[in-house]
């Protein structure tokens, strides 16, 4: 075998992760770096990365650092021929590019060139170990990949050094509170059905997600490029669903289900693993704050027929708290809730692939300064999809959706669905880009087609009663319509009075909403690409 001397550009690009620092006075010891190795013919390296204190005084990220910021030692036959820094003022991440020349002796000279960002090859044209990514940060905790799955039986923290990857099911008891920390990021696995990731957050459970605009909380898929010390990835758009499930919070706060029942189990998970139970009489029941989170790309399916919602609110009391909240590429709706109470301010969803908001069981809290934008591609459905009560309990509850903005960007989209017995408030909400084809309807059904052409209680009848428990004031919108949800095909004449009447209850040309969409949610990944 020749003896080669070796030259290698390390395309393992090692990312530094910053965070805040104490103050310059403060003296703490450098975190080092250490094993990030490269092996191939001839050749194995160590590299040791030692931070300089020009990394400490550099808090605020008003400098950029460079070489000097940082410096490097290597064992095991090897030395630094040269290597780089590449960091921006303000990023919270800097690049290392090393430069390695073996110690050997011979004729030969060879330079060896990344074929692609994560591998080398040896002067054969072996490809060699692809080389490790390594992250830091300047608090000395390396950055890790940490796996959950099953039940959180103590209460926890998940830290935004860290990167937490949902291995099918992850539930909060009973009793368990789980904080994760602004900046935090969390994977979903792929699987289906059973297999399928979520986190639950099991009724008598807390999530304590407090994220800020600068730092939010992301849940996403494991498919998804982000990475340390990211907001957004690159790789998936807004059609990349159905990669992972979602978040589903359960509480105890009345709901209104099938039978007379209390309380239920949420669809998708079997009521023999005991934690899918919600409902209650505890109307500010308290599932903890949800606030600055981005959910995208989930949507997986969790049984036959029913795939995870964005953000599923399950009998949710109103001592929860939940605000600042973007549903980004989902299959299924972006937020449902069934039953409950609880106040959501702030919501965002984009390109979901059922309906945007879908509320259920007679949910009676309030949604206001909401906007769902919706297109073709993913199969998406209403914009709204709103029903009352299921059963006899709780009937009396009323929902209001306040400042909406509804936005149609293709054909597919249709407006809205008042079904099965909805009553609420909807206050100045807009409707944009639905064409007439695509009103906002409201269901009606008939006592006996063809015989008897009285009506149901439902949704209509909500609209037109006095007084009336259905009620629109201040919108904006193109068109409304009744339908005969027996789909009867008889009583027509009753339908087109129907429609009349309607048409005059609801204000067709109203105020409609004042929200400022690109502002509320500019700290979103819709805003980051452009979509708002």
């Amino acid at each position: 075998m020749k003896h080669i001397k070796l030259l290698a550009v390390i395309a393992a690009i090692i990312m530094i992760g910053f965070t805040s620092c104490k103050k310059d006075d403060d003296p703490k010891p450098a975190p080092t770096m250490s094993s990030v190795s490269v092996t191939g013919e001839n050749i194995a390296f160590d590299i040791t990365v030692t931070f300089s204190e020009a990394v400490y005084k550099n808090n605020d990220k008003t400098a950029n650092l460079d070489d000097s910021s940082f410096d490097l030692s290597i064992a095991g036959g090897s030395e630094i021929s040269n290597y780089s820094v590449s960091h921006s003022a303000g990023e919270n991440s800097a690049v290392i590019s090393i430069e390695l020349s073996s110690n050997s002796t011979g004729d030969e000279t060879v330079t060896i060139t990344p074929a692609s960002s994560t591998s080398i090859y040896n002067a054969d044209g072996v490809a060699m170990e692809t080389t490790q990514n390594k992250s830091i940060n300047l608090g000395g905790n390396t950055n890790e990949f940490i796996t959950k799955t099953g039940f959180i039986e103590t209460d926890e923290t998940w830290t935004a050094n860290n990167i937490y990857l949902l291995d099918k099911k992850v539930v909060v008891s009973e009793g368990i509170t789980l904080t994760i920390e602004a900046g935090t990021i969390v994977k979903g696995m792929p699987g289906e059905e059973t297999l399928a990731s979520a986190l639950v957050v099991a009724r008598g459970g807390k999530l304590m997600a407090e994220g800020t605009a600068d730092n939010p909380i992301i849940f996403t898929a494991q498919a998804d490029n982000i990475t340390f010390g990211e907001k957004f990835g690159t790789n998936l758009t807004k059609e990349d669903n159905r990669l992972w499930g979602g978040l589903i919070i359960l509480g105890s706060a009345p709901i209104s289900a099938e039978n007379g029942d209390t309380e239920t189990n949420i669809e998708g998970i079997p009521t023999e693993d005991g934690y899918g139970l919600f409902g209650g009489d505890k109307a500010d029941d308290n599932s903890g704050v949800i606030s600055y989170i981005s959910i995208r790309h989930g949507g997986i399916s969790i049984g036959e027929g029913n795939e995870i919602n964005g953000l599923t609110l399950g009998g949710v009391g109103n001592g929860t708290s939940i605000s600042n909240v973007e549903v980004y590429a989902t299959l299924d709706d972006g937020m449902e809730c069934f039953g409950g109470t609880v106040n959501v301010e702030n919501l965002l969803v984009y390109y979901q692939g059922d309906d945007g908001v879908d509320l259920d069981m007679n949910y009676s809290g309030t949604i206001s300064n909401f906007a769902v934008i919706h297109g073709d591609g993913i199969g998406t459905d209403e914009a709204l999809e709103i029903d009352g009560p299921e059963g006899t309990t709780n009937t009396d509850g009323l929902f209001t959706l306040s400042n909406g903005t509804l936005i149609n960007e293709g054909t597919e989209p249709s407006a809205a669905d008042f079904k099965s017995d909805a009553q609420g408030y909807v206050n100045n909400c807009t409707w944009i880009n639905y064409p007439t084809s695509k009103p906002v309807k409201f269901r009606t059904k008939f006592v006996d087609p063809g015989v008897d052409c009285s009506m149901k209680e439902d949704a209509y009848l909500h609209l037109v009663s006095d007084p009336a428990t259905l009620v629109f004031t201040d919108c904006s919108l193109e068109a409304v319509k009744v339908y005969d949800g027996g789909d009867s095909g008889t009583c027509l004449d009753e339908l087109e009075a129907a429609n009349q009447n309607a048409q005059a209850k609801v204000q067709l040309d109203g105020t409609g909403s004042t929200l400022d969409i690109a502002t509320t949610f500019s700290w979103t990944y819709a805003a980051n690409r452009d979509q708002l």
